[in-house]
């Protein structure tokens, strides 16, 4: 099972700022134009010119300063200590741009409180910039995390799903081919039609065995073959009924599962009981909870007091866990006469 990468984010050059972080300098910078202008009484557009140029030298500096790479400082302070020494700078480069007479001492003192304001205001939204990206790379990583501990619990998933399955695969083909060998022994007349019809129920079967995308519809029809091949070999003592539910068709469905229980149901209850019996098959859906129930009764000889359920049984409760999870549950219950009644339980998962 292959994961799709993550969508990889727009690229840009790192020593060059966001769309989002161009957007939030220029609120800062034109609420602060207003509040200056308003305590100067100066005209707005100077004040705006004067403002916007030393944000956006501020603001390239910042993201400048982050591709930087040395080993004396930390790269937080290094950004701190590039927009605070570039400030003043950018702050008398406006001035040179835009005033004649920069020795006159109200045009000094304009300068000095502007380049004051432009240090303060400068690391103020640094040190908030800085804490933003840090809370952001801390949240990128706990998803990375997360997304691979997902990743190894699936891979997990599918590893033990993969190894119940070939637990499976020899058990039942083993089965299988001890049948035809018993006819064959027997010399029965229903060897060969049986063995024709086991040919072509494995070649429609071994295609499924290890089948991730499995169906309720697909096991069906392979628990109704293989029931008619077993009616082949004992016309006189099984009788069976597979019921089918067409709104569960589609439902994804561990391979192999229910044919398990069927076969139990033919080896430890039809073949020992000298009268046979009937197996029936069945599912439904409950409209309430939504849980499907699956089925599988005989009227062969049931369980016996000391008999323990096999490993069979033991691997399809865990398949049914690991597929369904914690609420999936496998009940087996006595049939009066006699009987047993093995009935799954649980809620369905989507189709991938």
């Amino acid at each position: 099972m292959t994961n799709a990468p993550p969508p990889a984010l727009p690229s840009r050059h790192p020593a060059l700022p966001t769309l989002r972080q161009a957007l939030v300098v220029t609120l800062i910078a034109l609420q602060l134009t207003w509040v200056l202008a308003t305590l100067s009484s100066g005209p707005f557009l100077s004040v705006l010119l004067r403002i916007g140029f030393i944000a956006i030298v501020l603001l390239l500096t910042y993201t400048a300063s982050g591709t930087l790479r040395q080993r004396w400082l930390p790269p937080a302070l290094v950004r701190l200590l590039a927009v605070a020494l570039m400030a003043p700078l950018a702050t008398l480069a406006i001035f040179r741009l835009t005033e004649n007479s920069p020795a006159k001492r109200e045009l000094a003192y304009g300068y000095i409180m502007l380049a004051v304001v432009a240090v303060v205001v400068g690391v103020l939204v640094t040190f908030v910039a800085l804490r933003v990206e840090r809370k952001a790379r801390e949240r990128a990583a706990r998803l990375q995390t997360e997304r691979e501990r997902h990743t190894l619990e699936r891979e997990l998933l599918d590893a033990r799903l993969r190894l119940l399955q070939a637990q499976i695969e020899p058990h039942f083909l083993f089965n299988t081919l001890a049948n035809i060998e018993a006819l064959v022994e027997a010399k029965s007349d229903n060897a060969g039609p049986v063995l024709r019809h086991l040919i072509a129920y494995l070649k429609a079967a071994m295609p499924r065995l290890n089948d991730a995308d499995a169906t309720l519809d697909t096991e069906l029809q392979l628990v109704r073959a293989y029931l008619e091949l077993m009616h082949m070999r004992m016309p006189d003592r099984l009788r069976f009924n597979v019921q089918t539910a067409p709104g569960l068709n589609g439902l994804p469905f561990p391979a192999m599962a229910l044919l398990t229980l069927v076969e139990n149901a033919v080896r430890h209850g039809i073949d020992p009981s000298l009268d046979g019996g009937c197996i029936e098959v069945g599912c439904k859906r409950d409209a309430a909870s939504g849980r499907v129930s699956l089925w599988v009764s005989d009227t062969g000889v049931g369980m016996s007091e000391l008999s323990q359920p096999g490993t069979g049984l033991t691997n399809v409760r865990t398949r049914l866990l690991a597929f369904y999870g914690a609420g999936a549950k496998l009940d087996l219950h006595e049939q009066a006469p006699h009987g047993l009644h093995v009935e799954l339980t649980f809620q369905p998962r989507s189709a991938a």
